[in-house]
């Protein structure tokens, strides 16, 4: 039987898992630095903080459908390292720009190649591990990367809110920089077997190069087409389009509340960063915990009523959110509704990702996955401008309870549609 003291005795692992727990850790501490700076340079606004976040989320569904296929091309130890030690390079010089420049067109720049550097950091994580482990193991090495990886992004925004307020979003920038240093170092030593000799004579050089031209070209197709292909199918799946309907619905909703929550949490509680780092936490800890539960007791209801009964107790838990921090802005308060909010969410993406595993052909899968993934953060970015375009204007507190009503609508709305439609079919069959 395999067991975690095997897992952690494989040097190769053991470097892979301690360098993305920092690179997981590096990511939060670089999110709540840039938070910190925008508040410092322009205190208040959700629509300055929506810029710089916009260029993190960017990456995920522009960048995320190509890296795959070129990282399954690519030496993935090499991709990893390398990535890492560009970030490093890149997130060292983001004060530079950031403290002496008046401009911030530089630091968008820096911001958004680190992030797309860092969709093709994960692939190549998750890619790697069946070279380093023997099979038995990686069912163990999989939960292991996943669940740690979880626990320390979660932990990362807590412990980057609490060191970026101690320490300044200037040496928070530096300390970013010295964790994707040290992962990187850590995988730069994981050795892994059956990698290809090279041949540096200059015939084989010239004859590579014209091999890699023609590769290039064949890839460049190969990876276009595969895209079209996958977005036509995704269209095409009458249940697949109405999951990421509802999926729409819900990102754009979070995208209207997310920087109108950070910058409400900043004024209320009266902290830059280090009680928004905590209460994001919290959040991630609900999720956690609310996942594990529906995982384990969720079974024998249908995905559909999860999901709808979540967006209604996450809508009206958001609503209590608002209305409770406002009144009576106590940490301790604000902690635990974020908690029971995370907690009354976190159905609607596991209850969402089953039902696509059920309905979607396994060899159109990934490709569902990636359509999905640009659908659900184009409804984020786009209402989350407009919700930060209007925060300047209305109250804060009044956008979270109209989006928190919004939610529960939406829910409520589609609960009653789907009884409606489950009863007309059960009356249906009692009749043939």
């Amino acid at each position: 039987m395999v067991n975690f003291n095997l897992i952690f005795k494989n040097r190769n692992f053991l470097f892979l898992w301690i360098g993305q727990i920092v690179s997981q850790l590096g990511d939060r501490i670089d999110q709540m630095a840039l938070i910190a700076f925008v508040t410092l340079r322009i205190p208040g606004s959700a629509l300055a903080v929506a810029k710089i976040l916009s260029f993190t989320i960017i990456p995920v569904f522009l960048i995320g459908p190509i890296a795959g296929v070129y990282v399954d091309r690519w030496d993935r130890r090499r991709t990893m390292y390398v990535c890492d030690f560009l970030r490093t390079a890149l997130v060292f010089a983001i004060p530079f720009f950031l403290f002496y420049s008046a401009h911030l067109s530089f630091i968008y720049i820096l911001v958004f190649l680190a992030f797309c550097i860092g969709r093709f950091f994960v692939v190549a994580k998750f890619s790697i591990i069946p070279q380093l482990v023997k099979k038995e193991e990686l069912l163990l090495a999989n939960s292991m990367v996943n669940v740690t990886g979880m626990i320390a992004a979660i932990l990362g925004f807590g412990l980057g809110g609490v060191i970026v307020e101690w320490v300044g979003a200037k040496n928070g920038f530096y300390i970013d920089s010295l964790s994707f240093l040290i992962s990187g170092t850590l995988i730069f030593l994981i050795s892994t077997n059956g990698r290809a000799k090279v041949s540096f004579k200059p015939q084989a050089i010239k004859e590579a190069t014209l091999v890699g031209k023609e590769m290039v070209g064949r890839i460049g197709k190969s990876v276009f087409t595969e895209i079209k292909e996958g977005i036509i199918y995704f269209f095409k799946q009458k249940e697949i389009r109405f999951i990421a309907g509802i999926l729409f619905l819900l990102w754009s909703a979070l995208g209207s509340v997310y920087t109108v929550l950070i910058v409400f949490v900043q004024q209320t509680l009266q902290s830059t960063t280090k009680d928004l780092g905590l209460l994001i936490m919290f959040l991630g800890i609900g999720l956690f915990a609310g996942s594990l539960i529906y995982g384990r007791y969720g079974t024998k209801l249908s995905q559909y009523k999860a999901i709808f009964s979540s967006l209604i107790l996450g809508g009206v838990m958001l609503i209590v959110f608002a209305v409770a921090i406002s009144s009576r802005p106590d940490f301790t308060l604000a902690a635990a509704l974020a908690f029971l909010f995370g907690m009354s969410v976190s159905p609607i993406m596991v209850a969402s990702n089953t039902l696509i595993h059920n309905i979607s052909r396994d060899e159109m899968m990934g490709k569902t996955f990636s359509s999905l993934e640009m659908v659900i953060h184009l409804g984020f970015l786009l209402f989350m401008f407009i919700s930060s375009i209007i925060s300047e204007h209305v109250s804060k507190v009044l956008i979270l309870v109209i989006v928190g009503v919004f939610f529960t609508c939406l829910g409520a709305a589609n609960l009653v549609f789907f009884n409606k439609i489950s009863w007309l079919n059960r009356e249906k069959a009692k009749i043939f």
